[in-house]
């Protein structure tokens, strides 16, 4: 294992990423402020249509996202310009900037404090405009100067910034042409998935078809016209076009619009389903205030967010969509060894945070954990592949060891988890037990080993015994700070440390982490105790 797994992508990757994690997370965090602590009716404020724009703030941030990428995707020289001027890039006035835009961003949450923020939106609007602004601009003036930024949107007859304007009114543009679906017809067709998959997980389904009402014990929901997955049409409607504007060069229109226009509608309406049902399942079984305060708000734009790059990731690995000689080669992070060790750790840490806010009991979203690492792994897998894999009977035995020692040396049962298993209908329960299974054997096992050993490790290991010696606890010390049980996992990450440095190889380390993990799990079917996991 080199000592520098991941060459000069390291520098861009480790502050560029870094502080797009940082910003991802302050605004996840203000999102969730603000959905559990402060008590906001647009209808009842004295400004609902700036209210109502605000609340559509995230969705346009996700579409402007969304098709930045796709800008850089097409521009890569563009983009290589402006991660060489981040590179080494100072302002300590532009970070003093951000930071105090955020303050005054959560100033409205204590001027609400105990009360009803609506009936003083008018006045809490002043300090979260300013703040707002002002995170924003300080936060990309962190990250780059003015002049890479320029550079990086005026540039190609000047056509980013347009289309990035057209971008963030697509939300507008999708209301406006909602009357184009046939609301009602798409409402029934709706109900009716969600009612049969509900009926597949559980036999207490009360289903009252002509209020399009439907929900399970004491939750129910009703299915109105805007739940039928229309808006989402809407959207990925818009999105496709986007592509096909910024990309009408490269592909081939006629299989394009016959192909990824459908796929990207029926998906959508597939994943609207999956978040109704998901959504009565959280209500019915783990918190009614969870499932409308926290899944409802966050759900639809996060499988937004994923579509859209699922559809990307489609298209450009198809090379019957594109014209000949135009297929792009292959994206240089997806290809990226420190990428390929960093970003999906950083995945893993926002989809526990959004898991534990979300959640009254935390090891309940372990399902979308799993998923959420198993895409981030799928993202880089050009890089995992370049990886050697081989291992030997040592590290699977070393793994054997930690495994037996962390049943051996394991605490009691947790009772609120046992408690909110047991309220879960067995088909249900099933889905879970798997989706935990697999995320706990396969997908855990490569990120945190990947992160912990291939980066954090390999990047402070040196030829002096002390650098050796510093690289394995600091390692160590990081992956038990993530674990509860920190003295055990301190203990198995000093093994799986001494397991790579054998041989050089991480991927020892994570076979060896696997067949931990799946001693563990063996033992929590035994024991029925999913609290070991």
């Amino acid at each position: 294992m080199s000592a520098d797994p991941a060459g000069h992508g390291v520098r861009w990757l480790g502050r560029a990423a870094t502080l797009g994690v940082l910003f991802a997370a302050e605004l996840v965090g203000l999102a969730l402020l603000y959905q559990f602590l402060a008590d906001i009716e647009c209808a009842r404020t004295d400004a609902q249509g700036t209210c109502d724009f605000l609340r559509s703030l995230v969705t346009r941030a996700l579409v402007v996202l969304a098709v930045l990428t796709l800008l850089i995707r097409s521009r890569p020289g563009s983009f290589a310009g402006f991660l060489a001027s981040c590179e080494g890039h100072a302002n300590r006035p532009a970070r003093i900037i951000h930071v105090c835009g955020l303050v005054l961003m959560l100033v409205p949450l204590v001027m609400g404090w105990g009360g009803e923020l609506s009936l003083v939106f008018q006045a809490a609007l002043v300090p979260w405009g300013i703040g707002a602004a002002l995170a924003i601009a300080g936060g990309l003036l962190w990250l780059a100067p003015w002049s890479a930024w320029k550079d990086l949107l005026w540039t190609h007859s000047h056509s980013s910034l347009p289309i990035l304007a057209i971008a963030a009114v697509v939300p507008d543009i999708a209301y406006r042409v909602l009357p184009i679906w046939d609301w009602q017809a798409m409402t029934t067709v709706t109900f009716s998935a969600v009612a049969g998959f509900l009926q597949m997980v559980s036999d207490t389904v009360e289903i009252y078809p002509e209020d399009y009402v439907i929900g399970l014990g004491e939750f129910f929901v009703s299915v109105a016209p805007q739940c039928s997955g229309v808006e989402g049409f809407a959207l990925v409607t818009a999105f496709v076009a986007f592509y096909a504007f910024i990309f009408r060069a490269d592909i081939r229109m006629g299989r394009f619009f016959l192909v990824i226009l459908p796929l990207g509608l029926l998906l959508s309406w597939l994943l609207n389903v999956l978040r109704i049902s998901v959504l009565i399942l959280i209500g019915a079984y783990v918190s009614p205030e969870v499932a409308v305060n926290g899944f409802h708000s966050y759900a639809g734009w996060l499988l937004f967010t994923l579509l859209a790059f699922g559809l990307v990731t489609f298209v450009q690995s198809v090379a019957w969509l594109h014209r000949a000689g135009t297929r792009p080669v292959g994206s240089p992070v997806r290809s990226d060894a420190a990428a390929a060790m960093i970003l999906p750790f950083f995945v893993f840490m926002v989809a526990g945070t959004l898991v534990s806010a979300l959640f009254a009991v935390p090891g309940l979203g372990a399902p979308l954990v799993a998923v959420a690492l198993g895409l981030a792994l799928l993202v880089f897998l050009p890089a995992l592949r370049a990886m050697t894999w081989r291992t030997d009977l040592p590290s699977l035995g070393a793994g054997l060891v930690v495994g037996v020692l962390w049943v051996v040396l394991a605490p009691g049962a947790d009772p609120a988890l046992a408690e909110a298993l047991a309220l879960m209908s067995p088909g249900v329960l099933a889905v879970w037990a798997m989706a935990r299974v697999a995320g706990t054997v396969i997908f855990v096992p490569i990120v945190e080993e990947l992160f912990f050993r291939g980066y954090v490790l390999a990047r402070l290991d040196g030829p002096q015994l002390w650098r050796r010696g510093a690289a394995i606890a600091v390692s160590s010390l990081a992956f038990a700070a993530l674990h509860g049980r920190w003295l055990e996992a301190g203990l198995a990450g000093m093994v799986f440390a001494l397991v790579m440095l054998r041989r050089g190889r991480v991927a020892d380390a994570v076979w060896a982490h696997v067949v931990a993990n799946a001693v563990v799990a063996g033992a929590a079917i035994a024991q029925q105790d999913w609290s070991l996991i």
